[in-house]
């Protein structure tokens, strides 16, 4: 068991070198998304293109980010508006049996116009075509600005009200990328839409920057940097640059991961030699030691209401998910598949955990199922790392290694739906997905 223990450990910095080495290349153009595997019963929708009434050209182009939303979901087909027999942008002027020839099963209009103060008013309608009824409709008054988030805010309203779970495409991502070759690296930690759209530098550092880890209240990140010449835990608003440093203790300070209410930081630390799991107050610093173990232990994360606390550790022989209670009580087991399990992530329903499993040397995302402790693995990719969860847990973000170079992927918890989130200009690595954004007022 020892030496399974130590070929795994090696895997783990092996998969770590070879993730900050790939990225030699500049890392600021946007995220695209390509979809590498969709439903093959996805739901037809007609999105007819919004009609604009203002000056010039409308800053953005409200229903195709709608359309660019849901099809990338992979649970919709969005059929070709050649094929569309009318283009209303009124209820009045809905046609259902226009719809119905062209076997759309759900329809979205809308309109945009400029009003008072430089602002923008948006409506828009669903429509079930063959119940003949609106399932929503909604009008929001935004600056230029907010037309982008307004439009995935109507894409999260649509997915809603068709699939019966709340849509997460008006939320933010968070990735390291790394650029200047082996010899002048910079590293950046980012954060961009969750399609990908409005990348924006929260930090640069020519030292290796790690696991980005939002705040519940979506204003801070937590990330490890190696700026002063060692790992050092801080803590960052993304919107101010303030940033504070939580723990520069002696030997290593890593793995931070926010409690569910940000009273509180789970880390892992090595303050008496050996890498345990601590809980820190973030109010007064203080901590508290919840691992007494001589092995490694690593990787905490929360369950949604903070209870429990699940970690990777090698106490086994090799690296396999324990869970605790968030004082360090009642410490079980829960993967015994395979020699490798690790970096483990609660659910937002707190009924499975994401995490990365071996395979026959080969290192995918999965997920194991609390209920009955089946693991389900939900990729075909072979090095991939540091799953996290959309907000409304349907899908996956993770990076992995594609054709040489580093990229994020997502994957929906069935493994029916995948995309790759790709760059011309780079590698990323580290993903973490951001909790739901304040949402925009609408009537």
């Amino acid at each position: 068991m020892q030496h399974s223990s130590l070929k795994t450990i090696r895997w783990r910095i092996l998969l770590l070198g070879l993730c900050l080495a790939l990225f030699s290349q500049s890392a600021s153009a946007i995220l695209t998304i390509e979809i590498t595997k969709a439903l093959e019963n996805a739901l037809p929708i007609a999105i007819v293109p919004f009609s604009w009434s203002g000056p010039g050209a409308l800053p953005q182009d409200v229903s195709g980010i709608v359309r660019a939303d849901l099809v990338s979901s992979g649970r919709f087909d969005a059929l070709p508006a050649k094929d569309f027999l009318s283009h209303p942008h009124a209820d009045k002027d809905v046609v259902f049996k226009d719809w119905r020839l062209i076997k759309a099963d759900a329809l979205v209009i809308g309109s945009i116009r400029m009003v008072p103060a430089g602002r923008y008013q948006v409506q828009f309608r669903l429509y079930d075509v063959y119940g003949h009824k609106q399932l929503a409709g909604f009008r929001y008054v935004v600056t230029a600005g907010q037309l982008r988030t307004v439009a995935h805010q109507i894409s999260d309203i649509i997915y809603q009200q068709l699939t019966g779970v709340p849509g997460a495409f008006d939320t933010r991502i968070a990735y390291i990328t790394r650029s200047g070759g082996l010899r002048h690296p910079m590293f950046q930690l980012q954060i961009a839409d969750s399609d990908g759209y409005d990348p924006r530098t929260i930090l640069r550092s020519p030292q290796p920057l790690l696991t980005p880890r939002w705040s519940p209240d979506g204003t801070s990140i937590a990330y490890v940097s190696f700026e002063r010449g060692h790992s050092v835990v801080y803590v960052q608003n993304i919107n101010t640059g303030q940033r504070r440093i939580v723990a520069d203790f002696q030997g290593i300070n890593s793995a931070p991961a926010w409690s569910p209410h940000g009273r509180r930081l789970a880390l892992s630390l090595s303050l008496s030699g050996n890498p345990e799991i601590y809980v820190m107050n973030m109010s007064d610093g203080a901590l508290r030691q919840l691992t007494h173990d001589s092995s490694i232990n690593t990787e905490p994360c929360w369950s949604p209401h903070g209870r429990y606390i699940v970690f990777t550790s090698d106490r086994s022989g090799s690296p396999q998910i324990f869970r605790m209670t968030s004082d360090g009580r009642d410490l079980e087991r829960l993967t015994f598949q395979d020699i490798y399990n690790a970096a483990p992530c609660y659910s937002p329903n707190g009924k499975m955990i994401a995490l990365i499993t071996e395979q026959q040397g080969q290192f995918h995302a999965a997920i194991l199922h609390l209920r009955d402790s089946a693991l389900q693995i939900l990729t075909n990719t072979s090095l991939d790392e540091s799953p996290s969860f959309a907000p409304n847990g349907q899908m996956v973000l993770y990076a992995t290694i594609v054709r040489g170079r580093g990229v994020l992927a997502t994957v929906s918890v069935d493994g029916n739906v995948r995309q790759l989130l790709r760059t011309n200009e780079g590698d990323v690595h580290s993903p973490a997905w951001s909790p739901y954004n304040h949402q925009l007022q609408a009537n």
